[in-house]
């Protein structure tokens, strides 16, 4: 049942590209109409991001921008942004995408705008309760317990960075994983696969990434990596299409300026997540309720008309 899921999903997500919205989400990556205000997104469907991107395109819309985002892969995202069909990524986690961006960034097809937020955690995990039974702290520590997890590792969508670099940890046969194999899929159906197995106490390896409740409800440990195999990730950062500064220096100025905190950040996760509460409304109750923090966003933006940001957006 797993397995036939997980193909169904793989191929979707490989056929489909993009999932394109209207309205508040927008139509495939929109073009540009001269004298526009437009801003146009790119994110994966992770809860945190998808709240933020919510956020910003809301807080821009009051500003009179006409705003769109579209759901693509990591890969698509960076493709997105270096060809000028995106403006902006909010879901930028370094360095553990630093294969798929830094190439656009060194050639100068896309830049950093800004950090959202720092003191993540992003690598191969289990629950605690297998470190419990098995001792296993370290990605060294997993191949000689390889039977009891069917020597698989589960993992996220398809073109996910970490994905690959667990792939090429098994093809290199890093601490002798070369006959294990990674299980893409969803994030969603691999949380609910981990959930699964997790009821029956049984031994399992999953990406595993912080801030997000699965810290708490797994009581997870991340595995160390003596031999600097894996990237991890220190912070999530906002990165935008080249030359938006020139073209529209307001809107790079509102997006280097969107901080997010941890405990923020988990809270959006466990209202999508768990309380399957809609993103959009989540975006709006948060504003009305944190009008200190959208001020700081607006510090120095305007209108599209040229009146202060922040009056607009807090007074409608």
């Amino acid at each position: 049942m797993w397995k036939k899921a997980i193909a169904a999903m793989t191929a979707a997500l490989l056929l489909g590209g993009a999932a394109g919205c209207s309205g508040e989400t927008g139509d495939d990556f929109a073009g540009t109409t001269e004298g526009e205000h437009v801003a146009r997104f790119v994110q994966q469907p992770w809860a945190d991001l998808v709240v933020e991107t919510r956020i910003a395109m809301q807080i821009l819309d009051r500003l009179g921008y006409r705003t769109s985002t579209q759901e693509v892969s990591v890969p698509l995202a960076a493709e997105a942004l270096s060809t000028g069909q995106a403006d902006a990524y909010l879901g930028n986690w370094w360095p553990s995408q630093k294969e798929t961006f830094q190439p656009i960034l060194d050639d100068g097809r896309a830049e950093v705008t800004g950090t959202i937020l720092t003191g993540t955690e992003y690598a191969p995990a289990v629950p605690g309760y297998v470190t419990e039974q098995l001792g296993i702290k370290s990605l060294a520590d997993l191949d000689a317990h390889g039977d009891k997890f069917g020597r698989e590792i589960l993992g996220i969508e398809p073109g996910a960075p970490g994905n690959a670099t667990i792939q090429h940890a098994i093809k290199d046969d890093a601490y002798g994983l070369g006959d294990w194999k990674l299980t893409p899929s969803s994030t969603e159906a691999m949380l609910a696969e981990v959930d699964r197995r997790a009821a029956k106490k049984q031994p399992v390896a999953f990406l595993g990434w912080s801030p997000h409740w699965m810290t708490i409800e797994w009581k997870l440990t991340f595995l160390d990596d003596p031999d600097n195999v894996w990237p991890g990730a220190g912070q999530i950062r906002v990165l935008t299409r080249a030359g938006l500064a020139g073209d529209d220096a307001n809107l790079k100025t509102f997006l280097s300026q969107i901080t997010v905190d941890t405990a923020t950040a988990s809270r959006w996760i466990d209202q999508v997540d768990k309380d399957k509460q809609k993103p959009e409304e989540i975006a709006s109750a948060w504003i009305a309720d944190n009008p200190d923090t959208v001020r700081a966003w607006l510090n120095g933006v305007k209108t599209t008309s040229g009146d202060p940001a922040a009056d607009a957006v807090l007074q409608s």
